[in-house]
């Protein structure tokens, strides 16, 4: 089917004063159309790239562009406004307007007939043809014309080289570029072509590869060996950096590129004949280049750093925890005792005896033994990673690779001092800084390679291991050690305000940094509670498990129990988040929260709260830092901790939908 037809096409007849209005009337005409049930969706999807970078573009026209569930096939719906509407662009409102919805699932076909449009809409030929159309079938044939002849021309996404222009008797300069946008439909390949337009004028050799939605052709290596310098329009992570490492680097955001192609040309010229000039990495992450996106606050940089730590930790926990989980399954929860002993001395062939197995077994035979002592000597050992993973990855968030290392070896240090979660945390914050200030050295070029792989680590481990053993494993350790002997302690209100507090936290951002640090929290003391025969840890686990599983299940609930009060769309992730609720993934909540967080939040945070209080109450204790139900054989009291679920899903749902009926929303600001 054509992506656009007549019933798509407005001239003169939209009205508005704002971009917000505009995308949702011809949000309109694509349901009209039968392109799409519900406009809701498909307006929020677009907005939401709107606000990430507004779309439009020199000449007066603007391209706002999503990839969404919420159409059946790729579409465009066109405008020209009697009024010229501002979408940002710097020189001037737009009075043509396209809307491109792309589905999730788009062939690669239609979106390089998108990425053709998009390139075509840098002709200004196209562009005044557009404006002097009688007709909207003469816009839908001028259209098609432009997007046509892509099948016999090179892809749009190929990197491509302008012929050179230079006088002759100069030597050619030559550049790469690197395009690429959240959606990479639209910009990517606008921002290409006004690049190598620009590049053409100035007798520049220029090679452009557009890592888009219609996929990547990757530069040739002999151009990125022969370019001076590299440009990067990129608003986000350009795929296989380090093939550009030690190329001098320019970076900006991608619409500078289709705004401001030639200077930012003429800043790489500069950068590729500055000394000085920053170049690309030969790391993953880019260091260039906060340029024109600006610095991180501290804020963000922490919550960054900690977030990668604790993001890299969560597959030890996960894996860890259930391997555990299962040798106690097969093997009785006192297979601790005699775990290593038969794991290694023992096989199939060789199954241990009844007098080598704890005298009060409960496993499933000798064979039930067995594995569930691998099961659990696997687990142990996965777990043993956890402290030293969290530091080696907060010190990578840091300083990239170069801090992984020392990390890691600090986080083990603190972890064979017994200062737990609060050490590996420590560590890697050490670590990380000592290897960030040295990556900031300027050293001559000859000691540069010596740097991330022999100098950096070596420094920063000597640095944050040291200080880890000498002055500060101690003192985290007295402390760990106290914070634990206060949960032991903790029983009746004291143990339901711990579970308050953690159920807030739980459903307080979703799966957000709060969330992240309860859950870290919890998870932090599973393996030592294994060991060390401690409840209290295994009841925070179970405590926090069982709130987050409360804001997906207690939102799906409230969208059955009133429909109405709900969109198609939310009513389709009713259906999805029972799963997802019934797993701990708390994430499923997001959709629900993400259009209105001011009803959906509390509602979560006050069901999350009389849910932890609960499972603290009951005593519930859980082996299993994750899996929701699907781990029932690993939690103790089972039922009590589905009957805390519940309640909390209850009370979400019946909160949120008197938050609904009787608070009225504040409508979203155009």
């Amino acid at each position: 089917m054509a992506i656009i037809t007549e019933e798509l096409v407005s001239l003169e007849r939209i009205t508005a004063a704002q971009p917000r209005e505009v995308i949702e009337q011809l949000a309109g005409q694509i349901v009209t159309a039968g392109r799409a049930s519900d406009a809701e969706p498909l307006i929020a999807s677009a907005w939401a790239r709107e606000e990430q970078s507004a779309t439009g573009m020199p000449g007066g026209f603007a391209i706002p562009h999503c990839r969404t569930s919420a159409v059946s096939e790729p579409t465009l719906a066109f405008a020209r406004l009697g009024t010229a509407v501002d979408f940002g662009s710097f020189d001037g409102p737009a009075d043509l307007v396209f809307l491109i919805a792309v589905p999730e699932t788009a062939s690669q076909d239609h979106l390089k007939i998108l990425s053709a449009l998009a390139t075509g809409l840098m002709q200004d030929e196209f562009v005044t043809a557009l404006r002097s159309a009688g007709s909207a079938s003469e816009v839908v044939a001028l259209i098609d014309s432009a997007v046509a002849p892509t099948e016999e021309q090179p892809s749009a996404e190929e990197p491509t080289a302008q012929e050179p222009t230079a006088e002759a008797g100069e030597p050619v300069r030559r550049l790469v570029a690197v395009t690429a946008c959240p959606t990479g439909i639209a910009h990517t390949y606008m921002a290409a072509d006004a690049l190598k337009q620009a590049a053409q004028a100035r007798g520049i050799d220029l090679h452009v590869e557009t890592q888009g939605s219609a996929g990547s052709t990757p530069l040739p290596a002999s151009a990125i060996a022969d370019a001076e310098a590299v440009i990067f329009a990129v608003d986000v992570d350009v795929r296989d950096k380090s093939r550009f490492a030690g190329k001098p680097v320019v970076a900006a955001r991608v619409k500078r590129g289709i705004d401001d192609p030639g200077a930012l040309l003429d800043d790489a010229l500069r950068a590729a004949q500055d000394p000085n000039a920053a170049v690309v990495s030969s790391e993953s992450e880019d260091e260039a280049a906060t340029g024109e996106q600006g610095r991180e606050s501290f804020g963000r940089s922490v919550q960054r750093v900690l977030m990668t730590g604790v993001s890299y930790m969560i597959p030890f926990v996960a894996a860890g925890g259930l391997l555990i989980a299962l040798g106690f399954l097969l093997g009785g929860y006192n297979i601790t005792d005699v775990a290593s002993d038969i794991a290694f001395n023992h096989s199939l062939w060789n199954l241990p005896t009844a007098a080598e197995l704890p005298a009060d077994f409960h496993g499933w035979g000798a064979l039930g033994g067995y594995l569930g002592s691998v099961f659990f000597t696997m687990g142990s050992a996965a777990m043993g990673f956890l402290v030293p993973a969290l530091a080696g990855y907060i010190a990578y968030g840091m300083a990239d690779r170069p801090g992984i290392a020392p990390g890691f070896t600090a986080g083990a240090v603190a972890l064979s001092m017994d200062a737990g979660f609060i050490g590996g945390i420590v560590g890697g914050v050490l670590a990380g800084a000592v290897a960030y200030w040295f990556r900031r050295l300027d050293v001559p070029r000859w000691l540069a390679g010596l740097m991330p792989v022999v100098i950096i680590p070596l420094v920063a481990t000597i640095v944050a291991a040291g200080l880890m053993l000498l002055v500060l494993g101690g003192p985290i350790a007295a402390l760990t050690a106290s914070l634990e002997g206060w949960l032991e302690s903790m029983t009746g209100s004291a143990a339901a305000l711990l579970g308050v507090i953690l159920g807030l936290m739980m459903c307080f951002d979703l799966g957000g940094p709060v969330n992240k640090v309860a859950y870290s929290f919890a998870v932090a003391g599973v393996s030592g509670a294994v060991a060390a025969g401690s409840d209290a840890p295994l009841m925070i686990m179970a405590t926090v498990m069982a709130a987050g599983m409360v804001p997906p299940l207690g939102l799906a609930l409230a969208t059955f129990l009133d429909r109405k009060l709900f969109t198609v769309a939310e009513r389709e992730n009713g259906k999805t988040a029972v799963l997802l609720g019934a797993a701990f993934i708390s994430e499923g909540a997001i959709p629900f929260a993400a259009s209105d967080p001011l009803r959906v939040l509390p509602a979560s945070m006050l069901g999350g709260a009389v849910t932890g209080a609960l499972t603290m109450v009951f005593g519930v204790t859980s082996y299993a830092p994750h899996g929701g139900v699907f781990v029932a054989f690993a939690i103790d009291s089972f039922l009590l901790f589905l009957l805390a679920v519940l309640a909390g899903a209850a009370l979400t749902a019946l909160s949120v939908i008197a938050l609904k009926r009787w608070t009225r929303k504040a409508p979203a600001a155009a």
